[in-house]
C-alpha cells in the first residue's frame, strides 16, 4: 500500500509534517481539529504532498523530517517541490 508524506504551512510560517495512506482524508481530520497540533496552528495550508513505495517508508522519512529540526530545510523542500534527504 503506498503511504504519503505531507506538509502543512500556517499563516505565522510553521510548519507541520505528517504522514499517512490517504492524505485527502486526513486533510479533512486536519481541518476538524483532529490533530492538536494543527488545531493550534493559524489556518494550516497544504504546501507540499509527495507518494512513497509504503507507508512504511513515508512514517521513516516524516521522522527524519521531523529529526531535523530544520525549518529551511522544509522551506527548501517547498520551494522545490518534492522532499529529498541526502543518504546516510
Amino acid at each position: 500500500m503506498k503511504g504519503y508524506v505531507y506538509i502543512l504551512k500556517d499563516k505565522n510560517n510553521r510548519f507541520y509534517v505528517g504522514s499517512t495512506i490517504d492524505f485527502e482524508k486526513r486533510l479533512w481530520q486536519h481541518k476538524l481539529g483532529h490533530t492538536q497540533t494543527t488545531k493550534n496552528m493559524d489556518e494550516p495550508k497544504l504546501v507540499l504532498v509527495q507518494e512513497f513505495k509504503s507507508l512504511t517508508m513515508a512514517r521513516k522519512i516524516e521522522m527524519k523530517i521531523k529529526k531535523m529540526k530544520r525549518k529551511d530545510y522544509i522551506e527548501k523542500m517547498v520551494t522545490n517541490g518534492r522532499i529529498q534527504l541526502k543518504s546516510n
